[in-house]
C-alpha cells in the first residue's frame, strides 16, 4: 500500500505515545487515524512534532495495543464502558467487537452472560439488532439494548400489547401492537432505538378511509418494504405493505376465504423469489396455514394446510421457515421433530424426521412453543430451555446450547454475530457468542 514507516508521536491527555504509521493504518480508512493519511496511504505531516488528543490516555493505550497485536487486553483499572466510548470516538468499535468475538458459528457458540428481565413472565419476543444489540418485547413495552448491553429509554405503548418488533436499522425499531377495544390505537409504528420516541405510524386505508387495526408479525425486504399481518374491524384482514422510507401504504393482500393471513405468527421475505412466507400456526388457530405470496400479481404461488388431516399432537406445526437454497420449507412440532416440504410442489406433504423421541411423555408443565431460525447455512431450533444446531445437507444435530435459568425459551434471535435467547418464566435473556480466533 505504500505505507511509510514513519514514527508518530501522540500526546493524549498529557501522556506521550509513540507508534508507527503502519500500526495506525490498521485502524482503517474510516477511523480517526485513517484521517491522518492521504489517498495513497501516506502519513500527512504537521508542523508540530506530536499530535495532541484531549482524551483518556489509559483507553488510548489499550486501543493502540489492539491495533498493534489484534488482541484486546483490558486492564482491571479501565472500565469496559469507558473503553467502548473511546473506541466509538476513534472509530474502532468494529475492531473491538471482532477482538471480543469471532465470526458467528453455531457449533462454536459459548455462553457469555444473562440479562435479568424487568418483570417476571410474559416475554413476547426478542430481536437481535444489526450491530450486536437487541430489543425485548414484554407486555406493552420494548426494552432496547445496545451492543454493550446498556439499556436505552423504554418504548412504551401505553397498555397496548406488543406483538412483534424488528430493526429497520441500528437507530430505528419497528413495533406492532394490538388495537384496544373501544379505544383504537394499535397498529405498527417506528420508534427511535436511542430515545424511545415515536417517529411514524403506519396507517391502513380501506375504501379510502383510515382504519384502526391490530398488527402482528413483521418482515422486511431488501428494497425497503415493510410487511405486517393485519386485523381490522371491517375487511382489513390480510398483509399490509408500507414503504419504510416514506411511510406510505403501498399494497394490501386481502385474506382469501377459507385461509388465514391476518393472524400470521411468522412472516419471512424470500429475496431470491420475491415472495413473502406467511405462516399462521397452532395454537393461534386450530389448523395451520402456510403460504408464499407473490405481490406482483396478487397470487398465492405455494400453500399448505393441515385442514382435514388427523389432529395429532405429533404433527401440529409450531413454527415454519423457508430455505431458499434447497427450495424447501422446514417446520417443527412441539417434540422438536423437524418436517420438510418441497416448495417446487404445490401438493407436497410433510416429510417428518424424528429428532427427540425421548422427550415424549416428559414435556414441561408450561406449554413450549419451539422456534426456528436459519443463519449462514445452519438451522436452529429451540426446545424447552435449549437450542439445537443442525448442520450439513441432511441437517444433522451438531450442537446444543443450554442454560437452565429462567425456564423454557419462548423466543430467540440471531444477529450482529450474537445469539439471544429469551426465557419465559423469568423474562431473562442469554447472550451466546463465538470466541475470537487465536492470534498466530
Amino acid at each position: 500500500m505504500g505505507i511509510q514507516k514513519d514514527r508518530v508521536k501522540f500526546n493524549v491527555g498529557g501522556k506521550i505515545f509513540e507508534t508507527t504509521a503502519t500500526t495506525l493504518a490498521n485502524g482503517g480508512r474510516n477511523s480517526f487515524f485513517g484521517a491522518l493519511f492521504d489517498e495513497n496511504w501516506n502519513l500527512q505531516t504537521q508542523n508540530s512534532d506530536e499530535y495532541f488528543i484531549d482524551r483518556n490516555p489509559n483507553c488510548f493505550a489499550v486501543l493502540l495495543d489492539l491495533l498493534r497485536t489484534g488482541e484486546l487486553c483490558i486492564p482491571s483499572h479501565v472500565p469496559e464502558k469507558l473503553l467502548y466510548r473511546e473506541a466509538l470516538f476513534y472509530g474502532l468499535l468494529d475492531h473491538v467487537r471482532s477482538a471480543k468475538w469471532g465470526p458467528f458459528d453455531g457449533n462454536r457458540l459459548r455462553f457469555s452472560r444473562s440479562v435479568p428481565g424487568q418483570a417476571p413472565g410474559d416475554g413476547t419476543a426478542i430481536r437481535a439488532g444489526p450491530h450486536g444489540g437487541c430489543c425485548v418485547a414484554h407486555g406493552s413495552v420494548v426494552h432496547v439494548y445496545d451492543w454493550m448491553l446498556q439499556e436505552h429509554p423504554l418504548i412504551n405503548l401505553d397498555y397496548q400489547r406488543v406483538n412483534d418488533v424488528g430493526w429497520i436499522d441500528s437507530e430505528t425499531v419497528a413495533v406492532t401492537a394490538c388495537e384496544r377495544l373501544g379505544r383504537g390505537g394499535g397498529g405498527a409504528a417506528l420508534f427511535s432505538a436511542t430515545t424511545g420516541e415515536l417517529r411514524h405510524r403506519f396507517e391502513v386505508t380501506h375504501e379510502d378511509q383510515v382504519k384502526s387495526y391490530t398488527a402482528g408479525a413483521l418482515s422486511f425486504s431488501s428494497d425497503y418494504k415493510m410487511f405486517s399481518s393485519c386485523k381490522g374491524r371491517s375487511n382489513e384482514y390480510g398483509i399490509g405493505v408500507w414503504d419504510q422510507i416514506t411511510g406510505k401504504q403501498i399494497d394490501f393482500y386481502y385474506e382469501p376465504i377459507g385461509w388465514s393471513l391476518g393472524d400470521a405468527d411468522r412472516l419471512q421475505w424470500l429475496h431470491n423469489t420475491n415472495c413473502l412466507l406467511v405462516a399462521t400456526l397452532f395454537p393461534r388457530k386450530d389448523n395451520c396455514y402456510i403460504s408464499l405470496l407473490d405481490f406482483r400479481d396478487k397470487n398465492m404461488v405455494w400453500s399448505w394446510s393441515d385442514v382435514g388431516a388427523p389432529a395429532t399432537d405429533e404433527r401440529r406445526v409450531r413454527d415454519a421457515i423457508a430455505m431458499e437454497e434447497s427450495a424447501s420449507m422446514c417446520v417443527v412440532n412441539e417434540y422438536e421433530d423437524l418436517g420438510f416440504m418441497d416448495l417446487r410442489s404445490s401438493a407436497g406433504s410433510v416429510r417428518w424426521c424424528s429428532r427427540s423421541r425421548l422427550m415424549k411423555g416428559k414435556m414441561p408443565e408450561e406449554p413450549c412453543y419451539p422456534k426456528l431460525a436459519l443463519h449462514e447455512g445452519q438451522l436452529f431450533s429451540s426446545m424447552n430451555d435449549s437450542i439445537s444446531v443442525f448442520s450439513g445437507p441432511d441437517w444433522v444435530l451438531t450442537s446444543r446450547l443450554r442454560r437452565s435459568f429462567g425456564g423454557s425459551i419462548c423466543d430467540f434471535s440471531i444477529g450482529g454475530d450474537r445469539l439471544f435467547a429469551l426465557h419465559s418464566e423469568e423474562n431473562v435473556f442469554d447472550i451466546w457468542e463465538t470466541p475470537p480466533p487465536p492470534i498466530v
